[in-house]
């Protein structure tokens, strides 16, 4: 769990302790350095600010982090504002800042003193030097400084008293070092110009020392530059593992729906193919019910006239026997023929197949609206780039629609634009993670979407395959659709998509193309390999007299959960 911000209770206490301990650089002035730093620049807070969630931070380094990103979050603890909060300084929090610096410099002050005063007078070797003289290699007090100043020895260059002055001397002319040999990149002194050094590129120390200090200056600011880019480094890695952390629990939320669902499914077919099995088995033994029924009906009028013909077999009457017609007595004519009826004797294999293949369509239908929640939750806005558009395009004002106009525009021909074909680019473009977009495409009879590289050829001749940057599908004459590759891919599908959704994993290389309103796959293209920015591709093609003139729109994602 993060650390909240000092409270306005615990900054008087921290003030009191402050003012109360005595200008050192103890343990816990050390501890109190680290509650008063800014965990972004790691120095001391300057005009402090306050996020909502409670942390502090430089007014200029949260700035500069917010600048810099879309997402608006605390450094610190990563949560996010829907909105940009306004900054205001934290007074109470500044107040002890300023403080603490002064004490730090007072702290540091006296430290510097300290060392000057370790340096004792050459003279009485009793009282601390104030001066050191590099010509007389002497360090004096302020008496002896005087006396010295008193002798004509005012032109003698000196500095802050140090302890080690025989480095500043030249140890072969025991001469101050007062020039810089750029040549040997040494200190040497006046009469080394004449020796060793003599027409070598030489200059004050004074003027060497302030170059130096310019180098080291863009150095350090090089360094400053360095630390910002690995802090805002650190953050964009803690971000996106924040984003793939929410995406997993996402993810693992919806499988655990999709099973669910699944299950339920299944469940719910075997209900029904138990039903099914039950009706058909009551009306198999209604069937055999009825047959058996009509069988013994048959039986007993069979008995009737084998008792017949029993009787007459044994009749004297011969007359009567001879105008007797046989036919008459074998079969009645409503009888069946039995041998032409056969007996089921296993379940129906039409209801097995129909089962499955209800089954079948649920799955499918489970799978590709879990696809399509999943794909949604990575809609990005997007917005048509009117440097690209070419001089045909007619966009909308808030660039969300395009279509083709008759009419040539007067435009910069500028490397961006698309100068043969009817073709726009998205304004934003992707380096990385998954983005999805949607475009209404009803009422058209010709259209090509997806994705384009930043690489592109934009002028004359333009091939739409994956090798040329181009990751595409089209609706040709109102009813041929295709993938372009090389060779096009025709593509059946069973309904016209009234509106599209594309979705791009950049690290998988996936392009994939959706029917939003019927959730059914259009085309996708894998294992693709990305290594530049990508925009999302439009072409509303010619409007062909009005047969094609509507618009194609960007629409605004519904997430149906």
């Amino acid at each position: 769990m993060a650390e909240s911000s000092p409270t306005s209770t615990e900054l008087r206490q921290i003030c009191r302790r402050i003012l109360s301990k005595p200008p050192s650089m103890s343990s816990s002035s050390v501890s109190l350095t680290e509650e008063l730093r800014c965990c972004v620049c790691l120095d001391v807070f300057s005009d402090p600010v306050s996020t909502p969630c409670g942390h502090n931070f430089c007014r200029i380094c949260l700035k500069q982090c917010w600048d810099i990103s879309q997402i608006y979050s605390c450094p610190y603890c990563k949560e996010t504002f829907s909105k940009r909060p306004e900054l205001k300084i934290n007074t109470a929090l500044r107040e002890v800042t300023l403080i603490f610096k002064e004490k730090s410099s007072q702290v540091k002050s006296k430290k510097i003193s300290r060392r000057r005063s370790e340096v004792l007078c050459d003279i009485c070797e009793e009282r601390k030097a104030q001066k050191s003289f590099l010509m007389c290699q002497t360090s004096y007090c302020e008496t002896h400084l005087d006396l010295h100043e008193k002798m004509s020895l005012k032109k003698h260059k000196l500095l802050d008293p140090v302890e080690n002055i025989k480095d500043y001397i030249c140890e072969k002319h025991e001469r101050p070092l007062e020039l810089f040999c750029r040549d040997d990149q040494t200190c040497v002194c006046v009469f080394c110009t004449d020796g060793d050094h003599k027409n070598h590129n030489t200059v004050p120390l004074e003027e060497e020392s302030k170059e130096k200090k310019t180098q080291l200056m863009k150095t350090q600011t090089d360094i400053q530059q360095m630390i910002q880019k690995r802090i805002k480094k650190i953050q964009d890695i803690k971000h996106s593992a924040e984003l793939r952390k929410r995406s997993r629990e996402q993810e693992k939320a919806a499988s655990v729906e999709l099973f669910s669902d699944l299950i339920r499914s299944i469940e719910r077919c075997q209900t029904e193919l138990l039903e099914m099995m039950e009706e058909e088995q009551k009306a198999e033994e209604k069937q055999d019910e009825d047959l058996i029924k009509n069988l013994k009906q048959e039986i007993t009028e069979l008995k009737w006239r084998d008792r017949e013909l029993e009787k007459i077999t044994h009749s004297e009457d011969h007359l009567h026997l001879i105008q007797i017609d046989p036919s008459s007595l074998y079969r009645a004519p409503d009888m069946k023929n039995w041998s032409e009826i056969s007996m089921k004797t296993h379940v129906s294999v039409e209801t097995l197949r129909r089962a499955l293949t209800q089954l079948q369509e649920t799955l499918n239908e489970k799978l590709t609206q879990t696809v399509m929640m999943k794909m949604q939750q990575y809609a990005v806005n997007v917005t048509l780039d009117p440097d690209t558009a070419h001089p045909k395009l007619v966009l909308s004002e808030d660039r969300k629609q395009v279509k083709h106009g008759d009419v040539k525009h007067k435009l910069p021909d500028n490397p961006e634009r698309f100068n043969e074909y009817v073709y726009v680019l998205g304004k934003e473009g992707f380096t990385s993670g998954r983005f999805y977009f949607e475009i209404q495409v009803k009422d058209k009879t010709n259209w090509i979407l997806g994705v384009a590289r930043e690489s592109i050829n934009r002028k004359g001749r333009i091939t739409l395959t994956p090798q040329d940057g181009f990751w595409t599908v089209a609706l040709w004459n109102k009813m041929d659709y295709w993938a372009c590759v090389d060779p096009d891919v025709p593509l059946c599908l069973k309904v016209k998509p009234q509106k599209v959704g594309v979705f791009v994993d950049y690290e998988e290389g996936l392009v994939c193309f959706y029917d939003v309103e019927s959730r059914s796959h259009i085309y996708s293209f894998t294992a693709q390999t990305f290594s530049e920015k990508l925009f999302p591709f439009f072409s509303p093609s010619l409007n062909y007299e009005g047969k094609n003139s509507a618009p194609l729109i960007i629409s605004p994602v519904h997430y149906n959960k």
